[in-house]
C-alpha cells in the first residue's frame, strides 16, 4: 500500500494523536531518540574552549584594603594621644604626601584678584535682579549722586591743573624788571 512506502517525520510521530495508532516498535525507536538527544543535549555546552588561566585569591575579612581607607578613628592636636600614635601607624605619611603632591600640582587657572572680581560682579548682579522697584530707585539716586561727585572732583581737577600751568607759564614767561611806584 501506500502507506507503507511513506515514512512520516520523527517530529509529526511525536506528536500525541499520531502515537495513538503507532505500533510498538516505532513508539519503542522514538522513546529512544529522545532519550538519547535529551541526555547528549543535557550535559553539553557548545561554548569555546577556554584556556586555563590562574586565578589568585586573596581573602580578606576586611574591605578596608579593598577601598583604601583610612584608619577610622581620628584626633587632633593631642587631645586623644593614643589614637594618634595609631593613626600614625595605620596611616603613613607617604600616603599623606602624595596626597598634598596631587593638590598642590593643579594649577590655578585664574588668580585670586580675579576670582574677587567676579564674585563682585556676580553679587551686583544678583542685587540688581532681586532688587525691588523702592531699592532700585535708591539705587539709581545714589549712582547719579556718585556721578555727579565724581564729574565735581573730574572738574577741579582739570580747574587745579589749568591753573598750575598758568602759574608755570607767568613764572617762566615774566622778565624780572623794576617795577615803577604808583602814586
Amino acid at each position: 500500500m501506500a502507506d507503507d512506502n511513506v515514512k512520516l517525520s520523527r517530529n509529526l510521530l511525536r506528536m500525541k494523536f499520531m502515537q495513538r495508532g503507532l505500533d510498538e516498535e516505532m513508539k519503542k525507536q522514538l522513546e529512544e531518540d529522545e532519550k538519547r538527544i535529551i541526555s547528549d543535549e543535557h550535559w553539553y555546552l557548545e561554548l569555546p574552549e577556554l584556556k586555563a588561566k590562574e586565578n589568585f585569591i586573596i581573602e580578606e575579612k576586611s574591605f578596608v584594603p579593598c577601598e583604601e581607607l583610612k584608619f577610622g578613628r581620628i584626633s587632633f592636636k593631642g587631645f586623644n594621644p593614643e589614637v594618634e600614635k595609631l593613626m600614625l601607624m595605620m596611616n603613613p605619611k607617604e600616603e599623606e604626601e602624595e596626597e598634598e603632591k596631587e593638590e598642590n600640582r593643579m594649577p590655578a587657572d585664574i588668580t585670586d584678584e580675579e576670582m574677587a572680581l567676579r564674585y563682585e560682579s556676580l553679587v551686583r548682579s544678583m542685587k540688581k535682579k532681586f532688587a525691588t522697584k523702592r531699592q532700585r530707585a535708591a539705587s539709581e539716586a545714589d549712582q547719579d549722586q556718585k556721578q555727579d561727585q565724581k564729574q565735581d572732583q573730574d572738574q577741579k581737577q582739570d580747574q587745579d591743573q589749568d591753573q598750575k600751568q598758568d602759574q608755570d607759564q607767568q613764572v617762566k614767561g615774566t622778565k624780572r624788571a623794576f617795577l615803577k611806584p604808583q602814586d
